[in-house]
Protein backbone atom coordinates (compact mmCIF):
# COMPACT_ATOMS: atom_id res chain seq x y z
CA UNK A 1 0.00 0.00 0.00
CA UNK A 2 3.14 2.39 0.92
CA UNK A 3 4.14 2.41 -2.86
CA UNK A 4 0.65 3.74 -4.00
CA UNK A 5 0.32 6.98 -1.59
CA UNK A 6 0.94 10.08 -3.33
CA UNK A 7 4.40 11.20 -2.14
CA UNK A 8 3.91 14.76 -0.94
CA UNK A 9 6.91 17.79 -0.55
CA UNK A 10 5.81 20.88 1.75
CA UNK A 11 7.52 23.94 0.93
CA UNK A 12 6.35 26.88 2.74
CA UNK A 13 8.23 29.59 5.28
CA UNK A 14 5.81 29.68 7.37
CA UNK A 15 6.99 26.35 10.13
CA UNK A 16 3.20 26.36 11.69
CA UNK A 17 1.62 26.17 8.19
CA UNK A 18 4.23 23.07 7.51
CA UNK A 19 3.20 21.65 10.70
CA UNK A 20 -0.50 22.26 10.41
CA UNK A 21 -0.44 20.84 6.96
CA UNK A 22 1.37 17.47 7.86
CA UNK A 23 -1.06 16.55 10.58
CA UNK A 24 -3.86 16.67 7.87
CA UNK A 25 -2.12 15.35 5.00
CA UNK A 26 -0.86 12.25 7.66
CA UNK A 27 -4.17 10.86 8.19
CA UNK A 28 -5.03 10.26 4.85
CA UNK A 29 -4.96 6.60 4.06
CA UNK A 30 -3.04 7.81 -0.13
CA UNK A 31 -0.75 10.47 1.18
CA UNK A 32 2.33 10.25 2.19
CA UNK A 33 4.50 13.21 3.13
CA UNK A 34 7.84 13.11 2.32
CA UNK A 35 9.28 15.96 3.60
CA UNK A 36 9.34 19.57 4.07
CA UNK A 37 11.62 23.12 2.85
CA UNK A 38 11.51 26.31 4.25
CA UNK A 39 12.29 28.62 1.08
CA UNK A 40 12.43 27.89 -3.04
CA UNK A 41 16.34 27.19 -3.06
CA UNK A 42 15.49 24.05 -0.16
CA UNK A 43 12.42 23.02 -2.32
CA UNK A 44 14.19 22.68 -5.39
CA UNK A 45 16.86 20.27 -3.63
CA UNK A 46 14.75 18.14 -1.71
CA UNK A 47 12.11 17.54 -4.71
CA UNK A 48 15.33 16.53 -6.53
CA UNK A 49 16.51 14.42 -3.43
CA UNK A 50 12.81 12.46 -2.04
CA UNK A 51 11.27 12.43 -5.95
CA UNK A 52 7.41 13.45 -4.65
CA UNK A 53 4.79 13.36 -6.81
CA UNK A 54 3.36 16.55 -5.82
CA UNK A 55 4.84 19.61 -4.44
CA UNK A 56 2.73 21.88 -2.32
CA UNK A 57 4.45 25.45 -3.27
CA UNK A 58 4.14 28.88 -1.54
CA UNK A 59 4.27 31.96 -3.59
CA UNK A 60 6.23 33.63 -1.82
CA UNK A 61 8.81 33.42 0.76
CA UNK A 62 12.52 34.58 1.62
CA UNK A 63 15.15 34.44 -1.59
CA UNK A 64 13.97 32.16 -4.21
CA UNK A 65 10.12 32.33 -4.08
CA UNK A 66 7.66 29.32 -5.41
CA UNK A 67 7.42 30.82 -8.90
CA UNK A 68 11.14 30.91 -9.53
CA UNK A 69 11.74 27.38 -7.60
CA UNK A 70 8.83 26.12 -10.30
CA UNK A 71 11.02 27.19 -13.29
CA UNK A 72 13.92 25.62 -11.62
CA UNK A 73 12.02 22.19 -11.27
CA UNK A 74 11.54 22.59 -15.02
CA UNK A 75 14.40 22.92 -15.69
CA UNK A 76 15.63 19.95 -14.06
CA UNK A 77 13.10 17.84 -15.67
CA UNK A 78 11.75 17.23 -12.75
CA UNK A 79 8.59 15.39 -12.95
CA UNK A 80 6.56 16.23 -9.46
CA UNK A 81 3.62 18.07 -10.18
CA UNK A 82 3.51 21.66 -8.49
CA UNK A 83 0.59 22.79 -6.58
CA UNK A 84 0.60 26.62 -6.04
CA UNK A 85 -0.65 27.77 -2.77
CA UNK A 86 -1.51 31.47 -2.94
CA UNK A 87 -4.61 34.33 -1.42
CA UNK A 88 -6.76 36.02 -2.99
CA UNK A 89 -4.49 38.90 -3.02
CA UNK A 90 -1.76 37.13 -4.88
CA UNK A 91 -3.99 36.59 -7.79
CA UNK A 92 -1.42 38.14 -10.41
CA UNK A 93 0.62 35.00 -9.36
CA UNK A 94 -1.53 32.70 -10.77
CA UNK A 95 -0.68 33.35 -14.50
CA UNK A 96 3.00 33.19 -14.55
CA UNK A 97 2.82 30.02 -11.78
CA UNK A 98 0.30 28.61 -14.36
CA UNK A 99 2.65 29.61 -16.97
CA UNK A 100 5.86 28.37 -15.34
CA UNK A 101 4.29 25.09 -15.43
CA UNK A 102 2.27 24.69 -12.46
CA UNK A 103 -0.27 22.15 -12.54
CA UNK A 104 -2.77 24.48 -10.50
CA UNK A 105 -3.46 26.31 -6.96
CA UNK A 106 -5.42 26.56 -3.71
CA UNK A 107 -5.80 29.40 -2.04
CA UNK A 108 -4.78 29.65 1.63
CA UNK A 109 -8.24 29.14 3.26
CA UNK A 110 -9.11 25.77 1.56
CA UNK A 111 -10.70 23.21 2.98
CA UNK A 112 -8.37 20.90 4.25
CA UNK A 113 -10.59 17.54 2.38
CA UNK A 114 -10.66 19.87 -0.86
CA UNK A 115 -6.76 20.10 -0.33
CA UNK A 116 -6.40 16.57 0.08
CA UNK A 117 -8.65 16.36 -3.50
CA UNK A 118 -6.98 19.06 -5.28
CA UNK A 119 -3.27 17.27 -4.50
CA UNK A 120 -4.94 13.48 -5.75
CA UNK A 121 -6.38 15.67 -8.56
CA UNK A 122 -2.68 17.03 -9.79
CA UNK A 123 -0.97 14.02 -9.61
CA UNK A 124 -4.14 11.98 -11.83
CA UNK A 125 -2.71 14.50 -14.14
CA UNK A 126 -5.74 17.12 -13.96
CA UNK A 127 -4.89 21.11 -14.27
CA UNK A 128 -7.11 22.74 -11.36
CA UNK A 129 -8.27 26.26 -13.39
CA UNK A 130 -10.57 28.11 -11.14
CA UNK A 131 -13.53 29.75 -12.89
CA UNK A 132 -12.43 33.43 -11.97
CA UNK A 133 -8.68 32.70 -13.71
CA UNK A 134 -10.20 30.98 -16.47
CA UNK A 135 -12.01 34.35 -17.23
CA UNK A 136 -9.59 36.45 -16.30
CA UNK A 137 -7.55 34.61 -18.94
CA UNK A 138 -9.81 35.58 -21.64
CA UNK A 139 -8.23 38.92 -21.69
CA UNK A 140 -5.16 38.58 -20.22
CA UNK A 141 -2.06 39.71 -22.29
CA UNK A 142 0.06 37.83 -20.04
CA UNK A 143 -1.32 34.54 -20.82
CA UNK A 144 0.44 31.71 -23.28
CA UNK A 145 -0.82 32.55 -26.98
CA UNK A 146 1.72 29.96 -28.52
CA UNK A 147 3.70 30.97 -31.55
CA UNK A 148 1.69 27.95 -33.77
CA UNK A 149 -1.48 28.16 -34.95
CA UNK A 150 -4.91 26.35 -33.64
CA UNK A 151 -6.11 26.35 -37.14
CA UNK A 152 -2.90 23.62 -37.84
CA UNK A 153 -4.76 21.03 -35.27
CA UNK A 154 -6.98 18.58 -36.55
CA UNK A 155 -10.30 18.10 -35.40
CA UNK A 156 -9.60 15.06 -32.83
CA UNK A 157 -6.46 17.35 -31.69
CA UNK A 158 -9.18 20.11 -30.85
CA UNK A 159 -10.91 18.04 -29.09
CA UNK A 160 -7.89 16.43 -26.76
CA UNK A 161 -7.25 19.74 -26.49
CA UNK A 162 -10.65 20.77 -25.04
CA UNK A 163 -10.57 18.31 -22.56
CA UNK A 164 -7.24 18.97 -21.28
CA UNK A 165 -8.93 22.35 -20.68
CA UNK A 166 -11.15 20.51 -18.74
CA UNK A 167 -9.01 19.14 -16.54
CA UNK A 168 -9.07 15.40 -17.69
CA UNK A 169 -6.08 13.37 -17.80
CA UNK A 170 -5.04 10.93 -20.68
CA UNK A 171 -6.62 8.06 -19.32
CA UNK A 172 -10.08 10.11 -19.46
CA UNK A 173 -9.50 11.43 -22.61
CA UNK A 174 -8.68 8.19 -24.16
CA UNK A 175 -12.39 6.72 -22.82
CA UNK A 176 -14.56 9.69 -23.39
CA UNK A 177 -12.60 9.34 -27.13
CA UNK A 178 -12.36 5.59 -27.18
CA UNK A 179 -9.18 6.29 -27.83
CA UNK A 180 -5.85 4.03 -26.25
CA UNK A 181 -3.69 5.85 -23.91
CA UNK A 182 -0.92 5.72 -26.23
CA UNK A 183 -2.64 7.19 -29.49
CA UNK A 184 -3.85 10.44 -26.74
CA UNK A 185 0.04 10.76 -25.53
CA UNK A 186 0.55 11.22 -29.36
CA UNK A 187 -1.81 13.84 -29.74
CA UNK A 188 -0.63 15.80 -27.08
CA UNK A 189 2.70 15.76 -28.07
CA UNK A 190 1.45 16.49 -31.86
CA UNK A 191 -0.97 19.80 -29.67
CA UNK A 192 2.50 21.21 -27.90
CA UNK A 193 4.58 20.89 -31.10
CA UNK A 194 2.15 22.72 -33.40
CA UNK A 195 1.21 25.19 -30.81
CA UNK A 196 5.03 25.95 -29.46
CA UNK A 197 3.92 25.18 -25.60
CA UNK A 198 5.91 23.25 -23.63
CA UNK A 199 3.07 21.31 -21.05
CA UNK A 200 -0.51 20.42 -20.82
CA UNK A 201 -1.22 23.62 -18.34
CA UNK A 202 -0.14 26.11 -20.85
CA UNK A 203 -2.22 23.85 -23.48
CA UNK A 204 -5.28 24.40 -21.28
CA UNK A 205 -4.83 28.26 -20.96
CA UNK A 206 -4.36 28.33 -24.82
CA UNK A 207 -7.74 26.16 -24.90
CA UNK A 208 -9.55 28.39 -22.22
CA UNK A 209 -8.11 31.31 -24.42
CA UNK A 210 -9.41 30.33 -27.63
CA UNK A 211 -12.48 29.29 -26.65
CA UNK A 212 -11.98 25.89 -26.42
CA UNK A 213 -12.62 24.72 -23.22
CA UNK A 214 -16.22 23.29 -21.87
Amino acid sequence: MADRKIRVLLVDDHQVVRRGLRTFLEVQDDIEVVGEAGDGAEGVARAEELKPHVVLMDVKMPGMDGIDALRKLRELANPAKVLIVTSFTEQRTVVPALRAGASGYVYKDIDPEALAGAIRSVHAGHVLLQPEVAGALLSEDDAPSGTGRGGNLTEREREVLGLIADGRSNREIARALVLSEKTVKTHVSNILMKLDLSDRTQAALWAVRHGLAG
